[in-house]
């Protein structure tokens, strides 16, 4: 099964958003099936086959999520780092001014999903396919 090891390496070659499918990709090569990340203070929990889970330790400095979500702003965001004009830790930053808690990533139904703190679904997006 996959460690803490081989997700900070899969992570160590994402820039940006627009890294993210290649991301992705290497997560499935590693047996991951899903994981939800944690903008508050950037812990994520993977999920693998026969119940396998992995927490992974904070990746900084408690951030403070907006208890109301503006989901046109993150939407701007999230477009914004997907095409590479931001890097994690801003995207980050900015998921936590406009509320949110968490995203999962499914790698079985190849989607994103992400949620409020009151764990209400603000977007759910496709992952595409790698291209070459």
């Amino acid at each position: 099964m996959f460690t803490s090891k081989d997700i900070k390496v899969a992570h160590s070659m994402v820039k940006s958003g627009a890294d993210f499918q290649n991301y992705v990709q290497e997560l499935i090569k590693l047996g991951v099936k899903k994981y939800d990340f944690y903008v508050r203070d950037g812990h994520a929990l993977y999920f693998g086959d026969n119940d396998y889970q992995l927490k992974t330790e904070s990746a900084y400095t408690v951030l403070n999520i907006a208890n109301i979500s503006d989901k046109e702003r993150f939407k701007h965001y999230l477009k914004n780092h997907q095409r590479g004009q931001t890097d994690y830790p801003s995207f980050c930053n900015n998921s936590a001014e406009t509320g949110v808690l968490k995203w999962t990533v499914d790698m079985v139904k190849m989607s994103c999903t992400y949620y409020d703190k009151f764990n209400n679904k603000m977007l759910e997006e496709h992952i595409p396919a790698v291209t070459k």
